[in-house]
């Protein structure tokens, strides 16, 4: 139980520390901020493309697996 406290403040530490420096980089930093933002979204193609299709080639081994099995 008291672990369970724990991780629930730990998080909402976690997140009202995020919105403080979300704020942050948006008042004071704005010119910056949105400068980068192109360059990040153009850096997230890629590392979604690495990530999301981690073991993509298996979708159509599931489908011929299941279609052996239902013929027995």
């Amino acid at each position: 139980m008291q672990h369970t406290h724990h991780q629930r403040r730990l998080n909402w530490g976690w997140w009202i520390f995020a919105a403080a420096a979300l704020f942050y980089l948006l008042s004071e930093h704005q010119a910056h901020f949105f400068g980068v933002l192109p360059w990040l979204i153009l850096l997230a193609c890629p590392l979604m493309h690495l990530f999301m299709h981690h073991g993509h080639g298996e979708h159509g081994q599931q489908a011929k697996d299941s279609s052996a099995k239902d013929e027995k």
